[in-house]
């Protein structure tokens, strides 16, 4: 399937910025430059799709090349700095069903995902007592504690409890070397929420407590700016990406200060956030790249294993359904004449 806005809504101009599905899987979320959120249900054909011998999302049902319009529009204000769901949304509970995101000169808004309605707004403020937006965001497992990245700092909000009510974590602190500089860019939890991982702009990286908040370990080998982390289902493993730089590092978490291995993609010059995420069974991790292109890589081993060429311009998302056999990647950079296209494969 191929997912695009009408000519009206979205110009020539707008193209996609990454891709995440629900947690149940039942929608598909995506950012654009037009600073639009837009949901996309998952087609009803598509279990039947993928349980079929693999056959082309794109020829099922005799589908045409733009065949999904979204089901919900959100508008964000300003440009998008980050997105996330509601970590233990289903669509059988509609309380859960919801989703977050952050937005220049905007605090961190708790979206419906059944109505597309705002229903909370969590405020951070700076230390002048001025409002400031988070630049990056993260559910806990739980559901019940959201992250914020700012400068600096990491706000701890509790979830039920909107407004500017939270706890701040100090990341970096002056003629302090155990610490992280820089605006925290990225996010994630462990599985199993014990501890979770921050990245920084300047491409500090740390592991934090997930119950006391303390530091517990100060990784440093990144070139870039961090634009994603993400932990394996056991929570032993971390990886890591970054802008301008072509090397995602894999490290563990458990035992080790330096990386285990690197993976190689084409990000060396983009200031794009560029996606990649881990399969279902945890075998392989796919990412996307500047040249149009997804790259499969085994875990076990650090190694490209396949290369598949799915667009024409930048690829920057790609997210693996959580049951079924889909694939969805988005793609599209600023400079081309052409709309982004969301494709689940």
């Amino acid at each position: 399937w191929r997912a695009a806005g009408s000519s009206a809504a979205c110009p020539n101009t707008n193209f996609l910025k990454g891709l995440k599905w629900s947690p149940d899987g039942a929608c598909l979320l995506t950012a654009s430059d037009d600073n639009w959120l837009r949901l996309y249900d998952l087609p009803q054909d598509a279990a039947a799709g993928a349980s079929t011998s693999g056959s082309s999302c794109s020829a099922a049902g005799g589908a045409g090349p733009d065949n999904l319009a979204p089901a919900l529009r959100m508008h964000a204000g300003e440009t998008v700095y980050d997105y996330c769901w509601y970590s233990r949304m289903s669509a059988l509970d509609p309380v859960s069903c919801c989703l977050a995101s952050t937005a220049r000169g905007h605090p961190i808004q708790l979206w419906d995902a059944c109505s597309g309605e705002p229903r909370a707004t969590y405020r951070g403020y700076n230390d002048a007592d001025e409002p400031t937006a988070a630049y990056s965001m993260a559910f806990s497992p739980d559901g019940g504690r959201l992250l914020g990245g700012y400068n600096r700092s990491i706000y701890v909000f509790d979830v039920t409890r909107p407004g500017r009510d939270y706890k701040r974590i100090v990341t970096h602190k002056r003629k302090n070397p155990e610490s992280i500089t820089g605006i925290v860019s990225c996010m994630a939890w462990s599985p199993a929420g014990d501890v979770f991982a921050a990245g920084t702009y300047t491409g500090g990286l740390g592991v934090y407590d997930g119950r006391t908040y303390e530091l517990l370990l100060l990784l440093s080998g990144t070139k870039g700016g961090l634009t994603q982390l993400l932990f394996s289902a056991d929570g032993n493993y971390l990886y890591t990406g970054a802008r301008q730089d072509p090397h995602m590092l894999c490290w563990d978490v458990r035992h080790t200060y330096a990386a285990l291995y690197s993976m190689e993609r084409p990000t060396a010059h983009t200031n794009q956030r560029v996606q990649f995420d881990i399969e279902p069974a945890g075998r392989h991790l796919l990412t996307g790249g500047c040249d149009g292109a997804v790259l499969v890589y085994d875990l076990s081993s650090g190694q490209l294993v396949d290369r598949r060429q799915v667009a024409a311009d930048t690829v920057n998302g790609v997210g693996f359904h959580p049951t079924l056999g889909l694939l969805a990647t988005a793609s599209g950079e600023r400079g081309h004449n052409v709309l982004g296209h969301v494709r689940a494969a």
